[in-house]
Order: C-alpha cells, then sequence, then structure tokens
C-alpha cells in the first residue's frame, strides 16, 4: 500500500530526479519564469515554495546552507536570499503560479510555466521577460 508516500516518481530514480528538480528550481529562482510539463511544474512548485518559507522563518548562515544543500549553485542561493525572500516577504504563502498551456507538438506532452506570482518585482531588468515582449512590440 501507498499510505504516506506523495513523493511523484516522474519515471525517474531518486538521485536524477533530485538533480532536475533541483536544477528547474535554480532557473526559477534565475528567470523567474520556466516552461516544463505539468508533471514537471507540479512537483516544483512545493520545492520551491518550502524554500522561500525557509527564507522567511530564518535568515542565517543555517538556512543558506540548507538552501545550498538542495540547490547546489551559490549564485542561486544568493539571488533566493538576496532578490527573492524581500519580495515576498508579506505573503503568507502561494509564491508560485502554473499557467497551462497546451499539448507540445513534438510529443504532444501537456505543457505549462511556472513563475513567481510577483513576477514584475523578480526579474532582472537586464533579462526580463517584459523586455523581450516590449521588444517584440515595437
Amino acid at each position: 500500500m501507498r499510505h504516506r508516500r506523495k513523493t511523484v516518481r516522474l519515471q525517474r530514480k531518486d538521485g536524477h530526479r533530485r538533480s532536475l528538480l533541483a536544477n528547474q528550481a535554480c532557473a526559477l529562482i534565475e528567470h523567474g519564469r520556466i516552461r516544463t510539463t505539468v508533471a514537471k511544474a507540479k512537483a516544483l512548485r512545493p520545492i520551491v515554495e518550502k524554500l522561500i518559507t525557509l527564507t522567511k522563518k530564518e535568515d542565517g548562515v543555517h538556512a543558506r546552507r540548507m538552501a545550498f544543500r538542495f540547490l547546489r549553485q551559490a549564485s542561486s542561493v544568493k539571488r533566493l536570499f538576496d532578490v527573492v525572500a524581500p519580495e515576498v516577504s508579506d505573503r503568507p504563502g502561494g509564491f508560485c503560479r502554473i499557467t497551462k498551456l497546451g499539448p507540445r507538438t513534438s510529443d504532444a506532452a501537456p505543457m505549462a510555466y511556472i513563475e513567481w506570482v510577483d513576477l514584475e518585482n523578480l526579474v532582472d531588468n537586464d533579462t526580463g521577460i517584459e523586455d523581450t515582449v516590449e521588444e517584440t512590440a515595437e
């Protein structure tokens, strides 16, 4: 029986799944929005929200080490604590949003965007999504 076994397996072994989710979490922290399959987005959301909650509860060296233990990228940990956490500090929860897009053309896998709810404040002006939208509109 599968009582209390909530882990989304994603048809991968444990080490591969952890690496995949860590890389996607780093990409979400860096870019503010990523496009992935619905199953991966649903598996990623609780992990990223727990990382944000960690930054809100503890702001010391221990919290940074716990975040680094999962993410394994110092630049992502720094951005998580210095940029993302202050922007969402007043929000009680629900830091991410999943927007379903439609099937992928190659294999018809359901695709989705996972992004921060406060996307405008969390995207860099240099590589931001808004800049690419404005450039294509002009």
